[in-house]
């Protein structure tokens, strides 16, 4: 734009100057100053305007660099935390998968575990159908009562040993020690014998034969 003026300006040049080299007379001359003059002093006032507007547009230039680079700073700020999010959250989620994979890995071994004892449930049901039934026999023939005393030992009674007091009590106690081997203790009456069965029954674990051999002992002690 201030080209376009400079142009101007010496296109208005020229034209003063073929006017002055045409004019003869003084008063022609002067009335050619003062017209350049005039048209020297509005050139001067143009171009002080446009400099100005110059100076606000490159003033305006120098704002919206600004601008741009503040925006561009908000904007890679933005940036740089929304890829920091987006690292959180992918770290959120492998946690996530790791906490599903070891929830089904408990899911599985409580199925496993649970269908062990269940399996395990119906053993010792069936075990106990089987004690029981063997303890319902032993009392019935044997006259043998087993009962779970202190220390998770277990007492075993004999009864129609003495003919003359059926009712008389031959017991013993029994448990398992340390070592899972049978352990008797506590026989009334005593019997010095006991050792060598508790060490027969550890060898064969033949426990019937232990128990009769047990009440043969005892109903020795009434005949002797």
């Amino acid at each position: 734009m201030v080209e376009d003026e400079l142009a101007l300006f010496d296109k208005s040049l020229n034209e003063f100057w073929n006017k002055f080299k045409s004019t003869d007379t003084t008063f022609q001359m002067a009335g050619l100053r003062d017209t350049y003059k005039d048209s020297l002093k509005a050139f001067a006032e143009k171009l002080s305007v446009k400099l100005k507007e110059e100076d606000r547009m490159v003033e305006m230039f120098l704002e919206y660099q600004n601008q741009i680079s503040r925006q561009n700073k908000v904007i890679q700020e933005k940036k740089d935390n929304l890829l920091k999010l987006i690292a959180e959250v992918k770290d959120k989620k492998q946690e996530l998968e790791v906490l599903t994979a070891n929830i089904q890995d408990l899911k599985e071994e409580y199925s496993r575990k649970k269908e062990t004892i269940s399996t395990a449930n119906k053993a010792n049901a069936e075990r106990l159908k089987r004690l029981q039934k063997s303890a319902d026999l032993y009392k019935d023939r044997l006259g043998l009562e087993i009962r779970k005393i202190y220390g998770e030992k277990l007492q075993f009674i004999f009864t129609n040993i003495d003919p003359k007091n059926p009712e008389s009590p031959f017991m013993f106690s029994l448990h398992l020690n340390e070592a899972r081997d049978y352990e008797v203790s506590d026989s009334a009456p005593h019997l010095e014998c006991l050792t060598e069965f508790q060490e027969n029954v550890r060898k064969t674990n033949n426990f019937s034969a232990f128990l009769a051999n047990v009440r043969k002992a005892f109903t020795a002690t009434v005949h002797n």
